[in-house]
């Protein structure tokens, strides 16, 4: 009975393992992983140092308010607002190159709606042009005329 369930879980799992969704998924989170160590490059290599420029050679990450000063025997307490803001840079970056990302992506999907719309309207209307030109079928008579034509003939030998 244990191994039923067993093979059943397994197989559940493989079946969930397989579906589009989660592979999709698992390839968006190994790049956005890739993406944000670029992006975390970005702001700590140029960015903040740009920004420490600006503000007269400071480092962002060096930005912290002391509580208390450390000692033989405790360590610094501080507030570490630089690290915060360089967080929000990081953050910023990120919403902004996944929003351009997003925006080309739906860009093309749309030009190749648009393309696929008009292919459609082009072979339906080639359709409609083709039915156009062929002759109308003659409607065949009705049960009712052909045997009235068969007494016709009849009558007349």
């Amino acid at each position: 009975m244990a191994d039923k369930k067993k093979s059943t879980f397994f197989e559940e799992f493989k079946k969930f393992i397989a579906r589009g969704n989660v592979v999709d998924m698992a390839v968006g989170v190994v790049v956005g992983s890739a993406f944000t160590a670029i992006v975390n490059q970005l702001v700590s290599g140029i960015i903040n140092p740009l920004i420490g420029k600006l503000f007269g050679d400071i480092n962002l990450s060096d930005l912290k308010v002391v509580l208390s000063e450390a000692t033989e025997e405790t360590a610094e307490v501080a507030i570490l607002y630089g690290s915060f803001i360089q967080a929000i840079i990081n953050f910023l970056l990120v919403a902004f190159s996944v929003f351009c990302i997003v925006r080309v992506i739906n860009k093309v999907n749309d030009a190749m709606k648009k393309k696929q719309r008009e292919e459609e309207a082009a072979a339906k209307a080639a359709e409609e042009a083709a039915k156009a030109a062929e002759p109308p079928k003659p409607v065949e008579p009705s049960e009712e005329i052909l045997l009235l034509r068969e007494i016709r003939d009849s009558l007349k030998k």
